[in-house]
């Protein structure tokens, strides 16, 4: 493996590539599911769906763009998707979480009339939707990279506030914090990630990268700051894992990316579960 690895640029690009992911996914995951939020990463990557399927059509109409990367259109379908939940959300002061199932709905739709006008990119768009080693190109490496960059620098910024904003967002808007454009900030992000991510776990995937390494991880932790520490461990354990079985089995790699993160939180599961009856019969 280690040697394919470094004779072939995709698989290097495959690689470098989930092992980015693998970080920057669980990180902003953390943040997503202390704030209830996990429904907002499957409703951008709906919209992410209908940005590349809309970039895929457009490339088989519009020859000028033939060569466009949809990886474009699909950052920005997903840019413009989290801007509009937080429109709706402020329109729907009291019904907040309609926000979600409406873009979610939205980008379903937009993606289906994308895929029924289009002809012959169905191995294409099933790259995109479950994920492929082979179509990582040196480019797509260098734009997960920079989205990788902006992440990190974010939460470097802001991590005070995010934590704050995490557990008490009354608190947070009571003691002035600007926790609107805070909140603003963190949905693009959070588009750039989902976005980013696809061409590894696949769009319809991503969302179970950046929720269940975390969901694992809070069996285990003690703190916040060790909750992200595991996240970002189990997070990167599934895409090696994941990335590797898919090369070796010839499989989509987000399906065995998500499939060992699953694996790992049943194992997780039923260590606390049997640690905690271990507990009770020597306290019995």
């Amino acid at each position: 493996m280690l040697e394919a690895i470094l004779t072939y640029e995709f698989l290097q690009n495959a690689f470098a590539s989930g092992l980015i992911i693998g970080v920057i996914a669980p990180l902003l995951g953390v943040f997503i599911v202390v704030r209830r939020l996990s429904l907002i990463a499957d409703a951008l990557s709906h919209v992410t769906l209908a940005g590349i399927a809309g970039s895929l059509y457009l490339s088989q109409s519009v020859g000028a763009l033939a060569l466009l990367n949809p990886l474009y259109l699909g950052i920005a379908s997903s840019v413009m998707g989290s801007m509009l939940i937080e429109r709706l959300r402020s329109v729907y002061k009291h019904y907040e979480e309609l926000a979600i199932p409406i873009i979610l709905s939205a980008g379903i739709g937009f993606g289906a009339i994308f895929i029924s006008l289009a002809e012959g990119f169905s191995s294409d768009l099933f790259g995109y939707l479950f994920g492929t080693v082979s179509a990582v190109s040196r480019q797509d490496l260098y734009i997960v990279a920079g989205i990788a960059v902006i992440v990190l620098t974010f939460i470097r910024i802001f991590f005070k506030e995010l934590f704050v904003l995490s557990f008490d967002d009354e608190y947070a808007r009571a003691s002035g914090l600007p926790a609107k454009w805070i909140h603003f900030l963190f949905m693009i992000v959070t588009a750039l990630v989902i976005a980013g991510s696809m061409r590894i776990v696949g769009i319809l995937l991503v969302s179970s990268l950046m929720t269940i390494p975390v969901a694992t991880a809070m069996r285990l932790a003690k703190s916040f700051k060790q909750t992200i520490w595991l996240s970002i461990l189990f997070g990167q354990i599934s895409v090696i894992t994941g990335l590797v079985t898919a090369f070796y089995f010839d499989l989509a790699p987000g399906g065995t990316i998500v499939v060992t993160s699953i694996g790992i939180l049943m194992i997780v599961l039923a260590y606390r579960k049997i640690s905690l009856s271990k507990r009770r019969g020597a306290t019995a």
